[in-house]
């Protein structure tokens, strides 16, 4: 069976083997269309009807809420810091031999030290 790139097969035989989100998608496009079918309206431009594909269509979207539990998002970023360490490392690692190449290069670049002294007693 050929399909271009955007399409997916929406016929009924094949619903079942559809991911869920895209089987809620056609039945939502069903039953828009039997809205508009049944209230008189005209199908409106940039909207195709149920079974057409995806190409053409564009659904504004609005987040309004996110609702992720405390354990979950605390576990994410405890991975997220974890994951930091190795980069931090490489990162650190990194600029030391741009700094060594630097000084290598260029040896009348005036280092900086900072000195602490503790007077006696």
């Amino acid at each position: 069976m050929a399909m271009a790139d955007t399409d997916y097969p929406l016929s009924d035989a094949d619903t079942d083997d559809l991911p869920r989100t895209l089987r809620r998608e056609k039945e939502a496009r069903a039953r828009e269309a039997r809205e508009r079918a049944s209230s008189g309206l005209e199908a409106t431009a940039g909207y195709q009807a149920a079974g057409e594909g995806y190409a053409a269509e564009v659904y504004p979207s609005v987040v309004k809420r996110l609702d992720v539990p405390f354990l979950h998002l605390m576990v994410f970023f405890l991975k997220a810091v974890l994951a930091a360490i190795p980069a931090l490392i490489l990162l650190t690692v990194i600029l030391w031999f741009m700094g060594q190449a630097l000084e290598t290069f260029f040896p009348e670049l005036v280092k900086m030290k900072i000195l602490i002294s503790f007077p006696n007693g």
